[in-house]
C-alpha cells in the first residue's frame, strides 16, 4: 500500500473535523434547546466526538483524535462567549482575557501537532497498547479509552471558562491577572520546550536521555505547561466566583491526574525500554513540577 503523504493525511484529516465540527454546530443551532448552555455544549462535543472516533475507525489510525485536543476548547469557548452576551453582571474583562489564554494555548498547541505529525502512516504508540491490551473489547476501549475519556477530561477542564462565560462574577482582581501570567506562560513553556527537544533529537547519540534546557528541571516540561493552563482557566474561574471553588478545580484535579496517572507512566516506560540510561533521569529530575534537578551520585 502506498504510504499517503503528510498534505493528503491533513487533507483526510481537515475534513473529518469539518464533518465533526459541522454537526456539532448543527446541534447548537438547530437541535433541542436544553436551557443549559453547559448541556448544548456537552452534547456538541460528545456529536464531534463520535464522528472523530468514526473517522479514526475509517482511516484505522486513532491519532486522528489527537488534534481534538486543541480545537475543541475554542470551539466551546467561542459559543459559551456568544450565546452568553446578554447576561448581566458577566466580566466582559475577565472573559476577554479567558479567551486571549485559550485562543494562544490552542494555536501553539495545534500549531505543533501541524508541525510534528508526519501523518496517517504514524500513529501514536499509546493507542495499538490500549486496544491490545482490550482484547476483544478493543474497539470500546479505542471509543472510551482514547476518545471518550479524554473528551470528557477536557469539558471538566472548560467547566471554569463556561463560568466565566456565562455567569456573573466579582471585579476584575489580582487572581485575575495570576491567571493571565500562569495562562500565557504555559504555552510559552511548552513552546520553548518542545524546541529544545527538537534540537535534542537532531544531535542525540543512540540511547541518549534529554536532561538539558528545561528538561534538566522536570522529565515533563511540556506536561506540566499544559497542567498548568488548565489550572489557569480554574483561577479565572475561582477570581470571578471565590465562593465556587471547590467544584470550579475539579477539571484541574482531573487533568492533573490524567497526566499523573496515564501519560506520564506509559511515556516512562517507553523511555526506560528503549534509553536504560533514562534511569539515572528519573532518579534526579523531579518529575513534573520543575526544580532544580540532584547531583550525580559520585561512581
Amino acid at each position: 500500500m502506498t504510504q499517503l503523504s503528510k498534505t493528503a493525511s491533513l487533507v483526510r484529516v481537515g475534513l473529518a473535523y469539518l464533518v465533526a465540527f459541522g454537526a456539532a454546530t448543527v446541534w447548537l443551532v438547530a437541535g433541542p434547546d436544553t436551557e443549559w448552555w453547559w448541556l448544548d455544549g456537552l452534547v456538541a462535543d460528545l456529536v464531534a466526538t463520535v464522528v472523530v472516533f468514526g473517522a479514526s475507525r475509517l482511516l484505522h489510525n486513532s491519532s486522528c483524535y489527537d488534534p481534538y485536543w486543541s480545537v475543541l476548547p475554542p470551539f466551546l469557548v467561542g459559543f459559551w462567549f456568544l450565546a452568553a452576551r446578554d447576561v448581566v453582571g458577566v466580566s466582559d474583562e475577565r472573559s476577554v482575557l479567558l479567551v486571549v489564554v485559550v485562543a494562544v494555548w490552542a494555536i501553539r498547541l495545534t500549531g505543533n501537532w501541524l508541525h510534528d505529525w508526519p501523518g496517517l502512516h504514524h500513529e501514536d504508540f499509546r493507542y495499538p497498547e490500549v486496544r491490545a491490551s482490550a482484547g476483544r473489547f478493543a474497539l470500546a476501549a479505542d471509543f472510551v479509552g482514547i476518545h471518550l475519556v479524554p473528551t470528557l477530561i477536557v469539558f471538566l477542564g472548560l467547566v471554569p471558562a463556561y463560568a466565566v462565560l456565562t455567569r456573573p462574577g466579582d471585579d476584575l482582581g489580582w487572581l485575575d491577572g495570576v491567571a493571565l501570567v500562569v495562562g500565557i506562560g504555559a504555552p510559552v513553556l511548552q513552546f520553548v520546550s518542545d524546541a529544545q527537544m527538537r534540537a535534542f533529537i537532531k544531535v542525540r547519540q543512540p540511547g541518549q536521555a534529554m536532561e538539558q534546557g528545561l528538561w534538566a528541571w522536570s522529565r515533563h516540561p511540556n506536561y506540566f505547561g499544559e497542567v498548568a493552563f488548565w489550572w489557569s482557566l480554574a483561577l479565572f474561574g475561582i477570581a470571578g466566583a471565590p465562593g465556587d471553588w471547590w467544584w470550579l478545580v475539579v477539571g484541574g484535579v482531573a487533568m492533573t491526574a490524567m497526566f499523573e496517572g496515564a501519560s506520564i507512566p506509559m511515556m516512562e516506560k517507553r523511555s526506560l525500554e528503549r534509553r536504560p540510561t533514562y534511569q539515572d533521569v528519573i532518579d534526579r529530575v523531579p518529575r513534573l513540577v520543575p526544580r532544580p534537578p540532584r547531583r550525580r551520585t559520585p561512581a
